[in-house]
């Protein structure tokens, strides 16, 4: 009787360990399907404000309009690139504003990237050549590896909100194809 009972227990451990063993496989197996690992932290990009000339010669003064234009298209960029997850904003301080890549010089421009904490910086400037056409240069450097990693030009018709927020779109989705994920 007293082996019964011995056996009987020893089953039972027997059955306990394999439900365990079922477990941990069940729970790896999940871990593996959803990653494995924790998700990676966002990648710091800083956007810069967007230079802007007018080399239309019209006669209308519209800088006001212009400046205002130029800085949403920078901040749909930001919005744009925020709203994918795998990017976090920051924003460069600079001493005048708006802050663009040539309104101080390039190693205090990239200082001012590093010190808030950007891996990433966008930056470059929109050209009015006709009230139909303007084109813009986009620039994507990567400071931790000190290296450029697109340079784009981009034109675009129409010299009113919806040109400018279907170029800051497509300039979106231009950059999340050059751009490192974590």
């Amino acid at each position: 009787m007293m082996q019964t009972a011995t056996s009987s227990r020893v089953s039972r451990a027997r059955s306990r360990a394999r439900i365990v063993v079922m477990m941990l496989c069940a729970a790896a197996a999940l871990s593996f399907a959803s990653g494995g690992s924790p998700a990676a932290a966002p990648i710091a990009v800083a956007v810069a404000d967007f230079d802007y000339f007018d080399t239309s010669g019209e006669v209308v003064d519209q800088s006001a309009e212009h400046r205002a234009r130029v800085a949403a298209f920078a901040a749909l960029l930001r919005d744009n690139l925020s709203a994918q997850g795998d990017y976090r904003v920051v924003r460069i301080e600079c001493p005048d504003h708006p802050c663009t890549a040539t309104s101080m010089s390039q190693d205090l421009f990239i200082a001012a990237a590093r010190k808030a904490g950007a891996r990433l910086v966008i930056y470059g400037g929109i050209r009015k050549m006709s009230t139909l056409v303007q084109w813009g240069e986009i620039q994507l450097l990567d400071l931790e590896a000190e290296k450029l990693l697109m340079r784009r030009t981009v034109t675009f018709r129409g010299d009113n909100d919806a040109a400018y927020r279907h170029a800051a779109n497509f300039v979106s989705d231009t950059l999340k194809e050059s751009m490192p994920k974590p």
